[in-house]
């Protein structure tokens, strides 16, 4: 056995080894760490490395388990289900031994997606306000630096830290308004995770097997193949040199004249490191958290896959399945925040790929198990793709976590109105929805009670025209003289729709189709 020689001292609330003549320490992953909240009422996986022949025991509140390495160095044990506390010191002892402080027992999310998950709460509604609030002890988070990786990582340079008005400010603000709203509401500790990246694409997040799973994220492989081959074919650098040889000579004549220099050309993009190629996100900043407990995930992404919105109906489940067998601890609660109103409105009905990313993100929601769908598209901005009220985006998320896991079905509304079916009499299409409201909070209706728009009518020829639309009782009721024998409507479909239908806690209804007919999309495969 190695001998440890090494002091350790505090510094900045971790262990830190000053001084070691040997790797035989006891390690673990920065996901564990002082100040870290742990799944309650769930098997707990603790893990990390050492020396093989070493024996590891992880001790909290009286309890613990014990494992000897592989012969990789890599250790790990399950701790029995834990309570709701005091906080609590996590020790892991081997050739020498680690204590985590101030360990809270709660509820864990993982927080991820592209900018508008990433969006910081300084850069959202009422920063300052919101700051000033912030002190919430029983709230902890843990951000995940970005990191694309071709292969899959064990670890992320991060640590936990208290909620406090400073340590929030550039925090996720969609992660904050959700973990702030469970918190309060059920009175336990929670901690969240934010692993996001601005402008990806959801097949960087999702893992190799997840992308192999199925044959509709083929073109995907095969373009990024294609691409790193170009990349290592010797003729690339070749063309690359000549290129730069020739902006040298023009940079030096343009500066003989007195003229301003030429731009230089760039280099060939390694793709094997790109944030967007398949599974490059998933190993550096999804792959190291696998397999610490958790409740489940929001994920808040789709603007980068809005022209391949048709693909992304096969892309979402791959991740969601991914990740699931990733964590292994089955089905776990998956919520998607579905895209906002975004662009310039149009004033006549059509086409729309930001229309079909959120059927795709809704089809999701209704085909996998424990997945659910937030309707935002009341909150967005034509001229701003990151719109700045998170607040209500993290709101509806809880009320998605608030009723499907925690108890509160029939006592808070779960979501705005969801289209279930349509019949058709009389040259009127009469359609019926879900997600009326509870209580006296149930029924349909426009914004402050204003006439129903949104709605748009066609027949057999497929064109679409804006039709009168009423709420009859529990049913919205939908025709337009011009399209006697209807076939089809779609409600609030466009990049920046301007509908109101909501029911009784003023939630918006889902955009949907009642067709399926081809979308503009469908053909698209490559990015």
């Amino acid at each position: 056995m190695n001998v440890w020689i090494a002091r350790l001292t505090w510094v900045a609330g971790g262990w830190i080894a000053l001084v070691s003549t040997a790797a035989a320490e006891v390690r673990l992953p920065h996901v564990f760490g002082n100040h870290m909240v742990l799944q309650r009422d769930a098997p707990v996986p603790v893990w990390g490395w050492a020396d093989a022949g070493e024996t590891v025991t992880v001790s909290i509140r009286g309890q613990s388990q014990t494992a000897q390495p592989e012969a990789d160095g890599r250790w790990r044990v399950t701790l029995d289900p834990l309570a709701v506390g005091e906080p609590a010191t996590l020790t892991v002892k081997g050739a020498n031994t680690i204590e985590l402080q101030d360990v809270l027992i709660g509820e864990v999310w993982v927080c991820s997606g592209q900018s508008n998950m990433e969006w910081p709460i300084r850069r959202s509604l009422d920063p300052d306000l919101e700051s000033l609030t912030a002190s919430h002890p029983g709230l902890r988070l843990f951000t995940v630096p970005r990191k694309a990786s071709a292969e899959p990582q064990t670890d992320v340079d991060a640590e936990w830290t208290a909620c406090t008005p400073r340590s929030v400010r550039d925090f996720s603000a969609v992660a904050y308004f959700f973990g702030r709203q469970l918190h309060e509401t059920l009175g336990v500790p929670v901690g969240l995770i934010n692993t996001s990246w601005g402008g990806t694409r959801a097949e960087a997040w999702t893992s190799a097997e997840g992308m192999a799973s199925r044959a509709e994220l083929q073109p995907i492989l095969d373009t990024w193949a294609a691409r790193i081959d170009e990349f290592q074919k010797p003729e690339t650098q070749a063309s690359y040199e000549q290129a730069l040889e020739a902006w040298k000579t023009a940079a030096e004549e343009a500066k003989a004249k007195g003229e301003r220099e030429p731009r230089k050309p760039n280099p060939p993009v390694d793709p094997t490191h790109h944030h967007d190629r398949s599974s490059t996100l998933y190993n550096g900043m999804i792959a190291p958290l696998t397999p610490f407990a958790i409740r489940g995930a929001i994920w808040y992404q789709g603007e980068s896959n809005a022209g391949r919105a048709y693909q992304y109906r096969t892309l979402m489940p791959a991740l969601i399945r991914s990740w699931r067998a990733a964590w292994g601890q089955g089905d776990f609660p998956f919520y998607q925040v579905q895209l906002a109103n975004f662009m310039a409105p149009k004033d006549e009905p059509g086409d729309s790929a930001w229309a079909e990313l959120r059927e795709a993100q809704h089809l999701t929601a209704e085909t996998e198990k424990n997945v659910g769908c937030a309707c935002i598209i009341d909150l967005g901005a034509i001229k701003d793709i990151h719109p700045k009220d998170k607040q209500n985006v993290g709101k509806r998320l809880a009320r998605l976590a608030l009723v499907d896991l925690y108890g509160f079905a029939g006592k808070v509304t779960r979501s705005g109105p969801t289209y279930r079916s349509m019949t058709i009499e009389n040259g009127r299409c009469i359609l019926h929805f879900d997600n009326l409201g509870e209580g006296e909070l149930r029924g349909l209706s426009g914004w402050y009670g204003d006439p129903l728009r949104g709605f748009a009518i066609a027949g057999a020829d497929r064109k679409f025209v804006w039709a009168e639309a009423k709420v009859e009782g529990d049913t919205v009721v939908v025709s337009s003289e011009s399209v006697p024998e209807p076939l089809a409507v779609r409600y609030n479909w466009a990049d920046n729709p301007n509908g109101n239908l909501c029911n009784g806690a003023m939630l918006p209804a889902y955009p949907f189709r009642t067709d399926d007919w081809e979308g503009v999309t469908a053909k698209n495969l490559t990015p």
